[in-house]
């Protein structure tokens, strides 16, 4: 079993079956007694919506376990329902995690697995899932650079066979991007507005870069006006939203510029070759592959699916566990 244990979202492969799940890695629960009310979809509705003793909680931040508890159950809870809730044979799981994070918190997602019931616990670097997800030959000697645009992190990584010859990992993603457009619209427009409405804000009309979309395009957002507490409608253009959010992307661009500056040439000239690929949902942003380009001068590719790169990757590491078995950033203890 391969899973993508994502800051937004938790995507789940199963060996001979393909992707089988894919879910909001949110988890609604009892306030008093800490009962799971709902997980994934159902509790992502519940979101900012929900009365004082339920509490709708995203046990990821920033990539890595912030709940621990909740997190394990989470895990639990998708992996019996990938069973059929049959209780499991106890599987060997593969996790795709982000590349900065500590030994702590790698230890502490290896945990989970094991108490959600896993036999062996492989952890992989998340850009060398999804380089090989995304169909890029890592196992050959030729330069290979990935950008992964997550929920929570951002991952850029430069790969040759089937290691990590650079990466760098940084805490700026979708997340701070929907938290961006949240400011914006408080500070420009007086508007207090939830999560869920700011990601539609950026879905339907953000951008990364002019050109890209009809600057015309216009959105009603509603929301609650901070001077009179009253709810009130706005109607907002995507140039604004594009500028709302040119903070946290040029965060993105600096960690790509800084890659590339250390690359050593012969990878250097491989990746001018070939490209840049971008995975992750944030590369599904109208423009960000225009933007990088812009920037660095370099063609960038998006992935043919980039939401399930890095679950496509555990699967097929799963698959060839053999020939790719260098690739582990964790290995389960002998």
């Amino acid at each position: 079993m391969g899973i993508d244990l994502g800051t937004a979202n938790t995507l789940v492969y199963v060996s001979g079956k393909g992707i089988v799940l894919q879910e909001p890695s949110v988890v609604a629960m009892d306030a008093n007694d800490r009962i799971p009310l709902a997980v994934g979809e159902d509790a992502k509705r519940m979101l900012g919506r929900t009365p004082g003793n339920v509490i709708a909680l995203r046990p990821l931040r920033d990539g890595v376990i912030a709940d621990f508890d909740t997190a394990e159950l989470m895990l639990k809870h998708f992996i019996q329902r990938v069973n059929e809730g049959k209780a499991l044979v106890s599987p060997r799981i593969v996790i795709g995690i982000p590349s900065g994070v500590t030994g702590v918190e790698r230890r502490a997602v290896m945990e989970a697995a094991s108490q959600a019931g896993a036999r062996e616990v492989y952890l992989i670097d998340e850009p060398v899932a999804a380089a090989i997800g995304a169909g890029l030959p890592v196992a050959e000697p030729t330069g290979n650079m990935i950008i992964d645009i997550g929920g929570g992190t951002t991952e850029v990584a430069v790969l040759s066979l089937q290691g990590t010859v650079l990466s760098e990992s940084v805490r700026v993603a979708g997340d701070e991007l929907t938290d961006a457009i949240v400011q914006y619209m408080k500070k420009v427009h007086n508007l207090v507005i939830g999560e869920r409405t700011a990601e539609e804000i950026k879905i339907q009309v953000g951008s990364a870069y002019p050109g890209t979309f009809d600057d015309d395009s216009l959105m009603e957002v509603r929301g609650l006006h901070l001077l009179s507490g009253l709810p009130r409608t706005v109607t907002i253009k995507s140039p604004e939203i594009r500028e709302s959010m040119s903070e946290p992307l040029s965060v993105i661009i600096d960690a790509v510029k800084r890659t590339l500056e250390r690359t050593p040439p012969e990878l250097a000239a491989d990746i001018i070759d070939r490209g840049i690929m971008l995975a992750g949902g944030g590369a599904l942003l109208k423009g960000i592959d225009t933007l990088i380009s812009h920037e660095t001068g370099i063609v960038v590719h998006v992935a043919a699916d980039p939401l399930s790169c890095v679950v496509l990757g555990t699967g097929r590491v799963l698959e060839n566990f053999k020939q790719l078995e260098r690739v582990f950033s964790t290995r389960p203890p002998r």
